[in-house]
């Protein structure tokens, strides 16, 4: 689990590939591994990944994870190349505050940027959702306006939705533009994105007790609000 506020900026210092999958390996990253094991999760670029070898000290500091197929058909990954800089996060632990919102690194799709545009010191950005996910649905129903999105991995929040062109923006403060790699993106690149999971969980509750299933709770609260808006249509006939 991680909390979508960027630690490090890492940079892609080497890439293998095979049929199976590929490799990378981010260097100066030294900062981020003093507590470091073989088996830890970092999320890069927004992708919960498994580190199989770290060194502290050789090339400011590296490490390696191991991308499958499946982590490179979801995300931006495989479109790196060596010197490109990638977000990072370590799992978040039980004694830090938490600032972003949960974030699994279980990247949902990519969106592409269509536009950037200088607000004051801010830069606005709006991305384009493709019309569906791998398994043939649409994630603008999890998108609200001041809803929480992860891009690359980075928790922000949503400053427009606009369901008919499937297009979102949000807005960067200068700090945050000299702490994550999407500022430095230009407009066309594809970033990852990650809907905020408690939004699917409501969703999933909600089509169960419309089917007859789910909590009695959540049934109840979906019977009440058509009771209400029936009673509303009657009234107003």
């Amino acid at each position: 689990m991680f909390t979508g506020l960027i630690e490090h900026l890492g940079r892609v210092s080497f890439i293998e590939r095979d049929e199976g999958g590929c490799a990378l390996t981010i260097s100066d990253s030294g900062n981020i591994l003093g507590d470091c094991h073989v088996g830890d999760s970092i999320a890069v670029n927004g992708a919960c990944l498994t580190v199989t070898k770290f060194d502290t000290a050789q090339d400011g500091g590296y490490f390696k994870v191991w991308l499958a197929n499946e982590t490179l058909d979801r995300t931006d990954l495989g479109d790196r190349r060596v010197g490109d800089h990638v977000n990072l996060e370590r799992a978040m632990a039980a004694h830090v505050r938490y600032g972003g919102h949960f974030v699994q690194g279980h990247v949902d799709t990519t969106a592409t940027i269509v536009k950037k545009q200088p607000d004051g010191e801010s830069l606005r950005v709006w991305f384009q959702l493709p019309e569906s996910t791998p398994e043939g649905r649409s994630l603008m129903a999890y998108l609200v306006p001041k809803g929480y999105v992860a891009i690359d991995g980075t928790s922000l929040t949503l400053t427009g939705v606009d369901d008919a062109e499937s297009t979102f923006g949000v807005m960067l403060i200068k700090h945050t533009q000299e702490k994550i790699s999407l500022a430095k993106k230009p407009v066309g690149a594809k970033v990852n994105i990650e809907v905020d999971m408690v939004s699917k969980y409501v969703e999933k509750s909600v089509a169960a007790a419309l089917a007859g299933g789910g909590s009695n709770a959540v049934r109840g609260l979906v019977e009440k609000i058509v009771e209400e808006v029936l009673t509303r249509r009657q009234q107003k006939c």
